[in-house]
């Protein structure tokens, strides 16, 4: 391989989330940035101006673990701009930024970044209340690979205003390979097949020895990698935990506990279900949805792209690698947009819903080259059921934009 290619490969790609960040810390004392983990959330924080030119503080760090339990205060003497990383690894350290934050209200800033969901961390997000804006960094985008500007795709949706029927050809358009891949950056320079998958086997062995057993005590890590499989086989799947504790033989307790888990680490997103009546909302199951594709082929047991491209699952992996753009656009939205899943009594699904204020948009997702007029069904009822909705679109794995009906678009997935 070209040592100059396998250099440009390895530069930083930049994050469509770091103007936000700049934005907030402008207003607030302190930032929360969590994400799964080798999303790239301490490259952003290393590479991106201002927090380049920060105190960068590890707690992967061990010095820096143990004066953070003795003397906190301490690590940021003489600055009062800092960057705390992985800092779900010393909870007690947010009382000493509150406490820094509360003394000198317009003097210090803080980024806390970590791989665990601080806002689901009871005790953590109860210090921080009223203090933080949080920000979630997802795997990279197709768009941020290509080094391309935010797509304004939704903001133009949401306004009713559907693009053009057009041909596009792009050499991302077939999804296989982003689906079986994923898109953590250190998997852009990767160039086999083998040393794709040894990376995946590597990232789940840490996240269960050591994220895992530093978050909370876990009986069996067999049982809890047995039920990471069980999820990444329901993936896009309305989440049935009665189902999933028979399937895996793990008690409903111990089942509800471990999701908890892969949900509080950024591994898994619960999307509630959409009704107007926001009360309803929590009553229904909601759906699962991975951060990563490529995890989830991984745990599904698919080595090889034409094994997923064959596999049951596909739909379901598709359906995530479209959440994650879809997803990352909502949060570059202010405020941020908010997804749903929406089905009907009888069964009837639309794959997601986005809510902005008032505003509604309907996403249905098909893993075809070709959409039909039957594809788009059950937008057309989500449209009698909400005729305020702005418009709807179709995503699937074809090369054109297809105006389907007068609110309803088709549109190849690689454009978002």
């Amino acid at each position: 391989m070209n040592e100059n290619h396998s250099n440009n490969e390895l530069k930083y790609k930049p994050r469509w989330l770091a103007s936000l960040l700049r934005d907030a810390v402008k207003n607030h004392p302190i930032i929360v940035l969590t994400g799964a983990r080798q999303v790239g959330k301490s490259t952003l924080l290393l590479q991106e101006s201002p927090f380049s030119d920060w105190r960068y503080i590890s707690m992967d760090d061990f010095d820096a673990l143990a004066q953070a339990r003795k003397e906190p205060a301490s690590l940021w003497a003489g600055v009062d701009h800092i960057v705390i990383d992985e800092v779900q690894k010393s909870t007690n350290l947010l009382n000493a930024v509150k406490i820094a934050v509360d003394s000198h209200p317009d003097k210090y800033r803080f980024m806390l970044s970590g791989s665990a969901n601080i806002l689901l961390m009871k005790k953590v997000s109860e210090t921080l209340a009223g203090r933080a804006v949080y920000f979630t960094l997802n795997p990279l985008t197709i768009g941020e690979m290509k080094n391309l500007l935010p797509s304004n795709l939704l903001r133009n949706l949401f306004r009713g205003k559907l693009p053009v029927e057009n041909d596009i050809y792009s050499e991302s358009m077939a999804p296989f390979s982003s689906m079986w891949k994923g898109l953590m950056p250190s998997l852009m320079h990767l160039q086999t097949s083998a040393a794709v998958l040894r990376w995946w086997e590597g990232y789940v062995t840490t996240y269960l020895e050591r994220d895992l057993r530093q978050l909370s005590q876990i009986d069996s890590l067999p049982d809890f990698q047995q039920l990471m499989v069980a999820l990444a086989l329901r993936c896009g799947n309305v989440l049935n935990q009665t189902e999933l504790s028979r399937d895996t033989n793990i008690s409903q307790p111990t089942a509800h506990r471990y999701i908890n888990l892969l949900e509080t680490t950024c591994l898994i997103q619960r999307l509630p279900a959409f009704a107007v009546n926001r009360t309803k909302r929590l009553i229904k199951s909601p759906k699962v949805i991975w951060a990563d594709p490529g995890l989830t082929s991984f745990l599904a047991g698919h080595y090889d792209t034409e094994s997923l491209a064959a596999s049951r699952e596909a739909g379901g992996i598709f359906e995530s690698l479209v959440y994650l753009h879809l997803n990352t656009l909502a949060q570059l939205m202010a405020p941020k947009a908010r997804l749903f899943y929406w089905r009907t009594v009888t069964g009837k699904e639309v794959d997601f819903v986005l809510e902005w204020g008032r505003k509604l948009l309907a996403v249905e997702v098909k893993l075809t080259d070709k959409p039909k007029f039957s594809d788009i069904e059950t937008l057309r009822l989500f449209l009698d059921e909400y005729p305020e909705t702005s418009a709807c679109f179709l995503v699937y794995a074809g090369d054109k934009i297809k105006i389907m009906h007068e609110k309803i678009v088709a549109i190849p997935w690689f454009l978002l």
